[in-house]
């Protein structure tokens, strides 16, 4: 059955902010059992101040936060729901969640699809398969077919049924950007090339789980891979699956671009000749990062995960974002 995701999310904040009002309600009550006890009444405070109330609320947007609030940090918004959603997304794409069964599926050092498999229910029949390599590009445009976009439309597809996938991409995009004036499958994906992993980062204490292929400032190539099911293998396979078939598409889409200009109208040329010099710094920045991904491709590097995330994502940081 098909269900809107803005329904949803008004039942869960109704229930949340229930809650929170509930155990305002049960800690001032304490506060009047002990105050009448100790015959302190009148002379210590029953209310308890909304910052002090350790449990979520959740407003809308940031700007509905009163600043009673203030310094509360279980304070939720909208968007924070919607980026939990997309994290959520996120880990059944690697595996490390599942549709189909509770807690944590993948989580084990070199853990593979083969052993998601063995922990179905019905194997046969698996709501929402795992991506196969363990890489998830992120780039302008949807240019490979387990594209993080491409993968969180079939989730929210899968999950939410397909008449409302609209509707809920449009809901999704507005949480994200309340302002922005670019189509859905746009602003998430500007979201996921611009803001994602620093999310990722802070929910995990800057000791991410999901690593973060980043080539640089001109978005030529970005990728993420999910720590536990590295394998020593994976930086050939992003090199020769991944980075050679982005530098071919770079190649033809400079062409391309050449072509147009030399028989465009005049009219034309300015836009073509910022979109081609945007082509080709991506392609400068991508011949240099497929220098560094081959060092590494050849040395196919072994990782402990007992070594910690630390450790583990100073072997990469060349070719890996920096943690902020």
């Amino acid at each position: 059955m098909a269900t809107l995701i803005s329904d949803k999310y008004e039942a869960h904040k109704a229930e949340v902010n229930a809650r929170f009002d509930q155990l305002r309600a049960n800690e001032e009550e304490l506060n009047r059992i002990f105050a009448e006890i100790y015959d302190m009444e009148g002379e210590v405070p029953i209310e308890v101040e909304d910052k002090y109330v350790s449990v979520a609320r959740i407003f809308d947007t940031a700007e509905e936060i009163p600043e009673s609030f203030k310094g509360n940090r279980y304070v939720r918004t909208k968007r924070d729901e919607i980026i939990s959603l997309i994290s959520y997304a996120a880990g059944c794409m690697f595996g490390r969640y599942s549709l189909d069964v509770e807690g944590l599926v993948l989580a084990d050092a070199g853990d593979t699809v083969e052993d998601y498999l063995a922990k179905m229910p019905d194997p046969a029949h698996v709501t929402f398969m795992p991506d196969a390599d363990n890489v998830l590009p992120i780039t302008d445009d949807e240019y490979f077919k387990d594209d993080i976009v491409a993968r969180l439309v079939d989730f929210i597809r899968t999950v939410y049924g397909s008449e409302t996938l609209n509707d809920n991409l449009a809901f999704i995009a507005d949480a994200l950007s309340p302002a922005a004036k670019a189509a859905p499958l746009e602003v998430i994906r500007a979201y996921f090339l611009k803001e994602f992993y620093a999310d990722h980062c802070s929910t995990y204490k800057k000791r991410p789980i999901y690593w973060l292929l980043d080539a640089g400032k001109k978005n030529s190539f970005k990728a993420l891979f999910y720590m536990h099911r590295y394998r020593p293998d994976l930086m050939a396979c992003i090199r020769t699956d991944y980075v050679h078939p982005q530098q071919e598409r770079l190649r033809g889409r400079i062409a391309d671009a050449e072509e147009e200009l030399a028989h465009c109208e005049p009219r034309r040329k300015a836009a073509l000749n910022k979109k081609l010099k945007q082509l080709r710094d991506q392609e400068t920045e991508l011949i240099a990062y497929e220098e560094k991904i081959h060092r590494f491709a050849d040395q196919m590097i072994a990782i402990d995960l007992d070594d910690g995330v630390k450790t583990n994502y100073a072997t990469f940081q060349d070719v890996l974002a920096k943690v902020k």
